[in-house]
């Protein structure tokens, strides 16, 4: 398929004449849209609806960048002297249109086999005109990427699904017609029939961009980066200050439950012995960097590093447990584009990783039990509750047979039922792991904390204490994300807040990630300086702030706050002066207005902020010298 992407201020066609027996019916008059990407395309021997559907996934991605969600398919034979038959030309050319249709945009196509006059004007961008040829070789070529033994395995790996209920008891259920079946009462608990009925299905493809990604950009968090892969993304000064706060908590929750945090390299050698047995136990595609004659992978965790590092350590069995931890900004899985959305699945992502080297299965077992609570712990001090996200745990038939009691004990520290799956066989090399799930706006279901038993890359890495009896032993290691990665959770802020607005609530960020926390609007110029005054009180007390001093109406400033979320905005005038008093419009009550001294305020705001981190706004606070990232 070739493929000519034009973003015009118009274009404008009239059919003129049939040029084929079987083109479609059409009226003779002119037709015009505006701003608009039109898509020439001719579709060649050998292409098929994979082709179709890879061309409008490819077509889709650049009209996110260039922010245009309007298209024109146009059927163009010039572009190929390779043509497909009339009739499988259109039957692609079709596919696309409902493609692009299911894809979320706005899609129109002109009749094809025609002769049409047309004419056009292009936009004056560097993206404007794109060229793009497809085949169904490129299709297939995606999917033969370095695939891991075990996402190979994963893909065949037989699953017995089921719900635990906190007593304990295991109730089967499968997928039946699009809905999960079975004795399972799922009235009380419809987010975790959702994640059930995404995990039975295994559709993880995004067809309609999830709403986080509109809010992600509006907000000036985080953006695509059309010069990079896809997957990776760049974030604005807002979304950095939030990123930095998350990855800065995260980690010192961590050092406070005893790990050890370390920094190792981003890549290493595919030919390294234990590297290739742990890529062949790791369900995931690999990023592949060439350095000379020599081939490396990029990481996609921390475990590499920590481990080659463990191998390189003594370790007493008065040690035991070991901690080591590290922020990896970045970690490296070169996913199916088609599953690439916004925050929520990326190919490059700041992954905090967590390794216990334990003694055996019953300290790993204890240990494995203070991790759990503090990744409950990390997710509360992020924003989300314990109803608010699905537990998953996965385990052999045999580490089940041993270990039911411990299992159960996981559903009792969840507090409510959760999704099971067995395996009859270890294909992994884990034995037992568990996720915390959140379930978004489009059903769709992400992982964030999660924590596995690893049985197996001890011996592969050489990673020994020395026991009792001074003999060398191998190690059990539980491999932890008490968090998940740091841009996932900043996608589940903004779903939960999408869905909160969506019934009726107030859609914020924690008052602690809040990039602006209180936005002082001034009445006029005449309070401006004033304004500057109580912003300079508010920061020495650890407070982000900044000052709307443009010139706009009052109402239009309150509003502009309000869009942004600023959880505290406070109008300054004379009375306000000369009192001390001032009305504060609190976002958390519904923009409620109260009236406060300014140290009432700034106790309010400490008491909910709670230990915390802190940092500076990097922004200007002088609104009307603050750059505009997108617009």
């Amino acid at each position: 398929m070739r493929i000519l992407q034009l973003h015009v201020d118009f274009i404008e066609y009239e059919p003129i004449k049939k040029e084929i027996e079987m083109a479609e019916e059409a009226e003779k008059k002119k037709v015009r849209y505006d701003n608009i990407v039109v898509v020439f395309v001719a579709a060649e021997k050998d292409d098929d609806i994979s082709v179709a559907k890879k061309a409008m996934k490819e077509v889709k991605e650049s009209l996110d960048v260039i922010k245009c969600n309007e298209v024109l398919i146009y059927p163009f034979a010039h572009l190929s002297s390779d043509l497909a038959k009339p009739s499988d030309a259109l039957k692609v050319i079709k596919e696309m249109e409902t493609e692009a249709k299911k894809l979320g945009l706005k899609t129109h196509r002109s009749p094809f086999g025609w002769n049409k006059q047309y004419s056009f004007k292009i936009k004056g961008h560097p993206m404007a005109e794109q060229g793009k040829t497809i085949t169904s070789k490129d299709v297939k070529k995606e999917e033969e990427e370095l695939v891991s033994k075990a996402l190979k395995e994963e893909e065949k790996i037989v699953s017995h699904w089921h719900i635990m209920d906190i007593d304990g008891k295991l109730i089967p259920i499968k997928v039946d017609k699009g809905k999960v079946v079975g004795d399972f009462d799922f009235k009380k608990y419809p987010n975790l029939e959702k994640f059930a009925l995404y995990e039975l299905a295994k559709n993880r493809e995004v067809t309609i961009a999830p709403p986080h990604i509109k809010m992600m950009r509006e907000m000036e968090i985080a953006d695509y980066e059309d010069a990079s892969d896809s997957g990776n993304l760049r974030f604005y000064p807002k979304g950095r200050l939030i990123k930095s706060l998350l990855e800065e908590f995260v980690t010192k929750t961590v050092i406070d439950y005893g790990g050890m945090e370390v920094e190792t390299p981003l890549m290493y050698s595919v030919d390294h012995p234990a590297a290739v047995a742990y890529l062949n136990k790791f369900p995931a595609r690999q990023y592949i960097i060439k350095s000379g004659d020599r081939e490396f992978f990029g990481r996609f965790s921390a475990c590499f590093g920590q481990f080659c590092m463990a191998d390189d350590m003594t370790i007493s069995h008065k040690d035991l447990p070991v901690w080591l931890y590290e922020l990896t900004r970045y970690s490296f899985r070169r996913e199916r584009k088609s599953e690439l959305a916004g925050l929520r699945r990326l190919r490059a992502f700041t992954m905090p990783d967590v390794h216990a080297f334990c003694k055996d299965i019953p300290q790993a077992i204890q240990e494995f039990q203070k991790r759990f609570k503090m990744s409950q712990e990390t997710l509360d001090g992020i924003g989300f509750k314990k109803g608010e996200y699905e537990l998953a745990v996965r385990f052999t038939k045999d580490f089940y047979k041993e270990h039911k009691d411990f299992i159960e004990l996981l559903l009792r520290l969840h507090g409510k039922p959760a999704l099971i799956e067995i395996w009859d066989k270890k294909v992994f090399y884990f034995v037992l792991k568990y996720e915390f799930n959140i379930v978004d706006a489009l059903g769709k279901c992400s992982a964030l904390s999660t924590d596995q038993i690893d049985i197996e890359n001890s011996k592969n890495y050489g990673i020994r204490y020395i026991d009792e009896n001074n003999k060398k032993k191998e190690v059990i290691i539980l491999h932890c994300s008490p968090s998940g990665a740091i841009e996932r959770d900043i996608y589940a802020l903004l779903e939960r807040a999408y869905l909160t607005e969506k019934s009726g609530g107030i859609s914020q960020l924690p008052l602690w990630l809040s990039p602006t926390q209180i936005r002082l609007i001034p009445l006029s110029d005449d309070f401006v300086d004033f304004s500057k005054e109580v912003m300079q009180k508010l920061e020495k007390e650890n407070i982000r702030v900044d000052v709307d001093d443009r010139q706009l109406t009052v109402q239009k400033r309150i509003r502009d706050a309000e869009l942004e979320w600023v959880p505290f905005i406070l109008v300054l005038g004379s009375r306000e002066k000369d009192s001390g008093q001032f009305n504060i419009r609190i976002r958390s009550e519904k923009s409620k207005e109260v009236k406060m001294k300014l140290e009432e305020l700034v106790k309010k705001i400490k008491d909910e902020v709670g230990d915390k981190p802190f940092k500076k706004l990097s922004l200007p606070k002088i609104l009307s010298k603050r750059p505009i990232f997108v617009g």
